[in-house]
């Protein structure tokens, strides 16, 4: 956890500063910069909620690892499950992907509720905030169950589904946990409910849930302090939280730099942020990586797993 980083976000809170940030998955690397003198380099949307005239398909080919190598990771996590080390690991993995179009264009085509593009580095569309403060109560959206909408009785199936109702309790009653260590009276305020998320050629349905707290009226002089303790986002971690960061760091075998951490803004009153997931990273030979993943219990089929990853590879049109 960086010093300097929560000293920048209180510095800013404290002045009432409107600023952007964004904070990688392991709290290592951050841009905190004022909105006034924000680089152009830096595109972001926050809380989009634009009426989609017409959606243009935007395909892109798909190289994705071999659900050999994915089985072996799996398995891998169902032994700590087993041995009792965690219940609940968000598994993720970078596939190269070949599109026509730019970062930028991607960018621009897009349609999602938080869009990022940072310099000619990386672009995400996320469908998920992070956490919102408005008029001194916090709020998060844990995102947890993906499933085809083409499916018959979709969502009467996911809902109904064990597997991921454990799943998504437990990514509720995480995220309810880090809320009560920056809040007071923290609340499940709707349980599980159903998100409709355009990914490219699929409909997919995604289960949420809305938790929130109260804040003291002082609360944006420690916004750095809120932000590094609820960091990194419980939805792409799993629980218990520090001893799964360390299995997947060790599992995954590759560095998720800023994907799953998280962007926003905070605008002098009030804060809105966005997990970084949907993201797509050009490496330094100008090749594209798709990074995604899904979590994982004990309970989990390593097919529809591996399925769920695939399905998450899409540009959102």
């Amino acid at each position: 956890m960086s010093d300097d980083l929560i000293a920048i976000l209180n510095r800013y809170g404290s002045e009432k500063e409107p600023f952007f940030f964004m904070i990688s998955y392991d709290l290592n690397h951050f841009i905190v910069e004022p909105l006034k003198t924000l680089s152009s380099e830096i595109k972001y949307e926050i809380n989009t909620k634009k009426k989609i005239e017409q959606k243009e398909k935007l395909p892109l080919i798909k190289l994705p690892e071999t659900f050999e190598t994915y089985e072996k990771k799996f398995n891998r996590l169902q032994e700590e499950i087993t041995a009792g080390n965690t219940y609940l690991l968000n598994l993720t993995t970078q596939t190269k992907i070949h599109s026509q179009y730019s970062l930028n264009e991607i960018y621009e085509k897009a349609h999602a509720k938080f869009k990022l593009k940072y310099n000619d580095e990386f672009v995400c569309f996320s469908p998920e905030r992070f956490i919102k403060i408005h008029k001194n109560k916090i709020y998060t959206y844990p995102m947890k169950g993906t499933i085809d909408a083409n499916i018959p009785n979709a969502q009467a199936k996911i809902l109904g589904d064990i597997k991921e109702m454990a799943e998504h309790t437990m990514v509720v009653d995480l995220l309810r946990n880090d809320l009560s260590i920056v809040s007071s009276k923290v609340r499940v305020d709707t349980f599980r409910y159903c998100e409709t998320i355009h990914a490219g050629e699929k409909t997919l349905l995604q289960i949420s849930s809305k938790i929130s707290g109260h804040l003291p009226k002082d609360w944006s002089e420690n916004i750095g302090n809120i932000l590094t303790d609820l960091l990194p986002a419980g939805s792409i971690t799993g629980t218990p939280k520090k001893k799964t960061v360390e299995i997947l760091n060790d599992v995954e075998g590759y560095n998720r730099e800023y994907y799953s951490g998280v962007f926003g803004v905070y605008d002098g009153q009030n804060l809105d942020s966005a997990v970084m997931i949907r993201f797509i990273q050009k490496d330094d030979n100008h090749e594209l990586w798709y990074k995604s993943g899904g979590g994982i219990t004990c309970d989990s089929n390593v097919y529809s797993e591996y399925q769920e990853l695939l399905d998450k590879i899409y540009i959102p049109s």
